[in-house]
């Protein structure tokens, strides 16, 4: 599973065979009678390793949150698997197999929804290296890579598992599995291939201008000063700049001293960014920024009392266009555990106390109740913060309300050199192919990339290096099936895993009882003759 995940070894293809391994210790066991807790030991340490192999990195943003996370989803993936296991002890173990696709499928759905979201693990982002093989996701989604890789994996399952059992007669009895198995792992890629040939990008070309300033987040970015940090980076902008540039980017939290939005035309750095922008009035600026307001009463769990008064602060993570005249400002929606948002705290406010300090505020933000599109140039673009772009219906929704081209901002310096920020900027390809639209990504350090709309990764810079990229983008307004329905698959599966749940926990113990008594009452019966 590690080594199968993008720069943790990237060998994709073992994805197909990664599952095998547990799924045979499942069986060993439910053969064998052995208690039901040796599934739940077996697949927390596989999920463990799975989950510290390939995230291993977040330590060196928070140890604390490293820890709980490599804990709390392997605990929920561990879970998951035993209850397929439950299930499977208790009806017909010929469908066995499809209950746990709908449940794994249904794990990873609830996984975008509730408060610990962290979907970063979703099995379909395996092939974020390798968009050639997934053009399909434009009507899937990563969900339909997830449900490909379950399949392959059961397959093979059932091809080595009666290996074991019938050696003798390997060819004869598993002649069916020898012909599927190729057939369910290539013609997805061929059907992929396909399309990755034929597709097309419509020319109407906007040039675009990424700014990657290079700044430390541990020791220098929240420290020093905000305007000298936005002058660095307008000098970055005016080497790059063209007559035909159209659109600036700058990183999350590129202006990092939080200012009040209601005063935005009287903060520094935002007339410093006016200022280039009166000398290039075609040009409308992108950036990231710590705002904050104020409301007359408590407007969200993210409000907080001001002392001595009865007025209320929340800070945001916000996503601000900047053009000579006007701007517009969105609130980051889909905040990052820990450091964003505390989990659970609306109903437990003393957790709040925990959240972790990374520069900024901290403590939860207040964020946006849907996504939002800004209109800039004659076009709308859809402003995705940092976490965001693992969100793939989140992004389809902005698209759907008519963004043309995705512009993404990110902060992936806490990691420092790792896996993390490559396989960040490797899931921006997988939103590309889902809906259809070319990434602009403007990083503070980490990777800052251009994407076309078939996911190709088309322009980079390196890792902590100040690097300004230049490139021209297709823009799109035609919808995927992706972007006009989400994840439907994963509602699908997760609404039958509720019923296969419901029937497990509710329907067959009553079932089981009334077969009992009815075998009580045959039994008296019996006596009675026999008397």
């Amino acid at each position: 599973m590690v080594i199968s995940f993008p720069f943790t070894g990237s060998l994709s293809f073992l994805a197909f065979l990664s599952w095998v391994p547990i799924l045979l210790v499942e069986d060993s066991i439910f053969r064998s009678r052995y208690k039901s807790g040796k599934v739940f030991i077996h697949a927390y340490i596989a999920f463990f390793i799975y989950n510290v192999g390939t995230t291993w990195w977040i330590y060196f943003a928070s140890p604390g949150g490293a820890y709980l996370a490599f804990i709390l989803n392997s605990l929920l993936m561990a879970l998951t698997f035993y209850l397929y296991h439950l299930i499977r002890k208790a009806i017909d173990k010929k469908v066995s197999l499809v209950i746990l696709l709908l449940l794994w499928i249904g794990f990873e759905h609830f996984h975008f929804h509730w408060e610990l979201s962290w979907p970063w693990l979703t099995l379909g982002n395996v092939f974020s290296r390798n968009p050639e093989f997934i053009q399909w996701y434009e009507y899937t989604g990563a969900m339909g890579g997830s449900m490909w890789i379950l399949i392959c994996n059961f397959l093979v399952f059932l091809f080595i598992s009666r290996w074991i059992k019938i050696r003798n007669a390997v060819f004869k009895e598993q002649r069916t599995l020898i012909f599927v198995i190729p057939l369910i792992v290539f013609i997805p890629i061929l059907f992929s291939w396909v399309m990755y040939s034929r597709y097309t990008e419509q020319i109407n070309p906007v040039e675009i201008v990424v700014v990657q300033p290079n700044i430390d987040p541990y020791n220098e970015k929240f420290v020093s000063n905000a305007d000298d940090q936005i002058k660095s980076m307008l000098e970055i902008a005016k080497k790059k700049i063209s007559s035909k540039t159209k659109f600036v980017l700058f990183p999350e939290t590129a202006i990092s001293a939080a200012f009040d939005e209601r005063n935005i035309d009287q903060t520094s750095s935002v007339k410093l960014i006016r200022e280039f922008l009166k000398e290039n009035p075609s040009i409308h600026v992108y950036t990231g920024a710590s705002t904050y307001t104020f409301f007359n009463e408590k407007n969200s769990i993210a409000s907080r009392k001001i002392p001595e008064t009865n007025d209320y602060v929340e800070f945001y993570n916000s996503s601000i266009g900047i053009d000579s005249l006007n701007s517009q400002i969105i609130h980051k929606s889909k905040l990052v555990l820990g450091v964003e948002k505390i989990p659970f705290s609306e109903w437990l406010p003393f957790l709040e106390k925990l959240s972790i300090e990374n520069g900024g505020t901290s403590g939860t933000l207040g964020k946006e109740n849907e996504p939002r599109t800004i209109t800039a140039n004659s076009l709308k673009y859809a402003p995705v913060v940092c976490y965001e772009s693992i969100y793939g219906e989140f992004i389809g929704s902005q698209v759907k309300k008519g963004a043309e081209l995705l512009f993404i901002v990110t902060n992936d310096g806490w990691w420092k050199d790792t896996p993390g920020y490559k396989q960040h900027n490797s899931f921006a390809s997988i939103r590309a192919i889902e809906t259809r639209r070319s990434v602009a990504r403007s990083a503070n350090t980490g990777i800052s990339s251009f994407i076309n709309q078939r996911g190709e990764l088309i322009q980079q810079s390196k890792w902590w290096q100040e690097a300004g990229l230049v490139s021209s983008l297709n823009r799109n307004n035609k919808q995927t099936i992706y972007t006009m329905y989400g994840d439907f698959l994963y509602r699908f599966c997760s609404y039958l895993a509720i019923i296969f749940v419901s029937v497990y926990v509710l329907i067959l113990p009553i079932y089981n009882l009334l077969k009992t008594k009815k075998s009580h009452q045959n039994d008296d019966s019996s006596q009675a003759v026999i008397k």
